[in-house]
Formats: structure tokens, C-alpha cells, sequence
């Protein structure tokens, strides 16, 4: 079952894309959120958190909590804290093309991500992201496997975050992530249409489950063409209390 303060975010999430809540101005109290939502106060205040984290909202002591002016992101930028899924944080429809699914025992770098054994078999997927029918990523994933029973191709044509929290009532509490610019390899130009002399943005990260299990190692290939970005939001901890 997906958690509940999941679907808190995503819900306010929704509310201020499509104008409920309007930039500038302040949404309702934690309280009342908590009472329409059918959730406890505790929870509304952990989604909170996260959207503050994400740049969307803006707690104000003694005031409440405001839409932040930019809260409505171009549809190329996501927060470098995202872990809702793509189609989710980009607010847009995301297409997903399986490339390749197979299980294999992982190499020394997937042990050393994964803190994993070389006999134990890591699930290897590459799939294509598509966003209004253009490439938007590439990614290739190694989960461990031990952690996703039964997991099977048809999942990753949709959101694998999703089923991560609905099938397996798994939380993300995590990840490493480090972005650099590359040059293309031989799928980026299959697949992406990157041309040789464009550079490629590579987003390497390993996710880790809230109890701190590492579960994802992958390595996502964003086009020179779709312009794609990462917003950081530095927001000092004392701050997110005062809601």
C-alpha cells in the first residue's frame, strides 16, 4: 500500500498545478488538511516537508504555508530530491519503451552499490523514457532482486516507484546522486538521437529504502535536445519546522 503521506504530496501536488492553489497565496492549515484528507496532522506535516524541500511550498512562522511563486515548474525541470515517479513529478504523460529485462549476476560495481554478493541475481532493465512522443531518458537500472519477488517486465512500462510502495509496501528513504555530463555511447545515439558531438547529462544514483537498504543502482541519460533540469532547493531544517 502506497504511504499515505505519498498521497498527501501528490494530491497537494495536483491542487497546485492545476490552480486550487494559487501562487502567492496561502493553503489551507495542517489541520484542516489533516480533516478533509481523512490523515493525521502528523502526516500532512511530513508532505509538507517534502514539497518544501522540493521548492513548491513555503511555511512562513506565525503565518502558514504559502505556494511558492515558481511552484509551477517548467515541465524539463524536477527537484533533485524527486523520488515520485517521472510521470508524477513532471506532471505530464511519460511514455516507457522496454529496451531489455533479464536477471544476471551483477558485476563488482552493482555488488559494491547494491552491498550485495556476487551470487545473488540483480534484475538489469533498460527502458526508454518518452515525453509528447520524444526521447526524454534513457536508464539503466540493477535492482536487487532478492527485494522484488515475481517482478516482471510489464511493471517497468509504467511507474516502478508505484509498484514499489503499492505491491511490495516498500518507502524510498533515499539516494545518492551524482550528475555529470558525458559524452553519448552507442545507445544514446540509438536511442536518444544524440548526435557525437552533443553531450549527454548522466544522473548516477543509488536509492536506498527508509530502513536503509540500498535496493537501485541506475545511471539515466538525459538528451542535449529535451534540455533537461535539476532544480536544488537549499532550505535550512530550522525553517521546515515552523509550520
Amino acid at each position: 500500500m502506497e504511504p499515505k503521506y505519498i498521497r498527501v504530496v501528490e494530491e497537494i501536488k495536483k491542487r497546485i498545478t492545476n490552480g486550487k492553489y494559487p501562487t502567492g497565496e496561502v493553503i489551507p492549515k495542517q489541520e484542516d488538511l489533516a480533516e478533509e484528507l481523512g490523515v493525521s496532522r502528523m502526516t500532512v506535516k511530513k508532505a509538507l516537508d517534502i514539497l518544501t524541500v522540493d521548492g513548491l511550498v513555503m511555511p512562513k512562522r506565525g503565518v502558514g504555508t504559502f505556494v511558492r511563486p515558481k511552484a509551477v515548474r517548467q515541465s524539463n525541470s524536477l527537484p533533485l530530491s524527486s523520488y515520485g515517479g517521472l510521470s508524477s513529478d513532471l506532471g505530464v504523460p511519460v511514455e516507457s519503451k522496454v529496451i531489455s529485462f533479464d536477471i544476471e549476476f551483477p558485476g563488482v560495481d552493482v555488488q559494491e552499490a547494491l552491498e550485495i554478493e556476487e551470487n545473488q541475481p540483480v534484475y538489469e532493465i533498460r527502458r526508454l523514457r518518452l515525453v509528447n512522443g520524444k526521447p526524454y531518458g534513457l536508464e539503466h537500472t540493477f535492482l536487487n532482486a532478492d527485494l522484488f519477488p515475481h517482478l516482471n517486465r510489464k511493471v517497468f512500462e509504467g511507474s516502478f516507484y508505484r509498484a514499489l510502495h503499492q505491491d511490495y509496501g516498500l518507502t524510498i528513504g533515499g539516494a545518492n546522486r551524482s550528475i555529470s555530463a558525458e559524452k553519448p555511447d552507442k545507445f544514446d545515439r540509438q536511442y536518444l538521437q544524440s548526435k557525437e558531438d552533443e553531450p549527454i547529462l548522466q544522473v548516477a544514483q543509488t536509492v536506498y529504502l527508509n530502513d536503509g537498504r540500498p535496493f537501485e543502482m541506475s545511471v539515466d541519460h538525459h538528451p542535449y535536445a529535451a534540455h533537461h533540469k535539476y532544480t536544488y532547493i537549499d532550505i535550512k531544517r530550522e525553517a521546515i519546522k515552523h509550520t
